[in-house]
């Protein structure tokens, strides 16, 4: 779609059937179904999907009396992948999303607070289209050849190398994805990503990070953009703060029928192990008029027990 003058498209594999059941492999190539990035799976992840647009069924009704009044909902068991996304394409998923990285908290002799792994997303199960290729290297992103060597034997052909087993062990507590949140209001749906960062110490105290990523996603045909958010953010030492401002991540991106989608990731740190953040965002119609769309509820929780640092990439 709006391909520039003179481009043409080239074959890069062949489709194969989207799996209704059972999960994808490490190694399988697909297309992203939303933002078209060509990508690898690294690894699953099962997460809790905690999904406010479906109805408890009825024979739910009595675990959820209590919540009936809320929204409060059951999490359900939902396949998420870690992927590597392909550097070529990370140039035409710019409007359409920040090109997700992974964020770690730097070691205390690192003078950055955080620093990132570009071309790392988390992909739910339906965003994945997959498709096989002969090429063996596939995929062109830093890790792929050293996460990833190419084995005629196997389906997929692409198997992990010891140093991705690895890294997902040394570093699963900062990788995993645990909770998925979200909620849809006037067709716009909002799904919600926290992860938990680490604690520092400073100033005789502990500070704790998490990040989150969030998508947006325009379910209608009407184009809206993004104007405003507003944060609510609760520590558990019982402090209570209001964030407001102007669009997100610098951007007040433009949802339409021909891009549906926005995602991007930012952090959040509280001076307690706990908490909680909602919200809304506030999207203008190409009238003028405007209207707020809820961010799910979704807690901050921290791993206590983890105590040595998230480790990088060190070769």
């Amino acid at each position: 779609r709006n391909r520039p003058e003179g481009k043409v498209l080239e074959t890069v594999g062949v489709f194969e059937a989207p799996k209704q059941h059972g999960k994808y492999e490490t190694g399988q190539l697909f297309l992203h179904s939303v933002f078209g990035y060509r990508g690898i799976v690294l690894f699953p992840w099962q997460a809790r999907l905690y999904d406010r647009d479906v109805a408890s069924p009825v024979t739910e009704k009595n675990e959820n009396v209590a919540g009936h009044g809320s929204k409060e909902v059951k999490g359900k068991t939902h396949t998420y992948y870690q992927v590597l996304i392909d550097a070529r394409d990370c140039p035409h998923i710019s409007q359409r999303s920040q090109t997700e990285a992974v964020t770690f908290l730097a070691n205390h002799d690192d003078s950055r607070a955080l620093y990132a792994i570009p071309g790392l997303d988390y992909v739910s199960h339906e965003d994945i289209l997959p498709y096989s290729s002969t090429d063996q290297v596939p995929i062109q992103h830093e890790l792929f050849e050293r996460f990833l060597m190419y084995d005629q034997t196997k389906a997929p052909p692409f198997v992990a190398r010891d140093t991705l087993c690895a890294w997902q062990e040394k570093n699963h507590p900062w990788l995993e994805l645990s909770d998925v949140h979200r909620e849809t209001t006037e067709n716009i749906r909002v799904t919600v990503i926290p992860f938990y960062m680490g604690m520092r110490e400073a100033q005789n105290s502990h500070v704790y990070w998490w990040r989150y990523c969030i998508r947006l996603e325009n379910l209608d045909s009407e184009v809206v953009q993004l104007r405003e958010r507003h944060w609510r953010i609760f520590s558990l030492s019982g402090t209570l703060e209001t964030v407001r401002g102007r669009g997100v991540v610098g951007r007040e991106p433009v949802l339409s029928k021909e891009q549906p989608a926005f995602q991007y990731s930012s952090h959040v740190s509280l001076q307690a192990s706990s908490g909680h953040m909602w919200g809304t965002f506030r999207f203008e119609r190409p009238d003028g008029s405007h209207f707020d769309v809820r961010i799910p509820p979704f807690s901050l929780e921290s791993n206590k027990d983890e105590k040595t640092p998230p480790s990088g990439l060190h070769w």
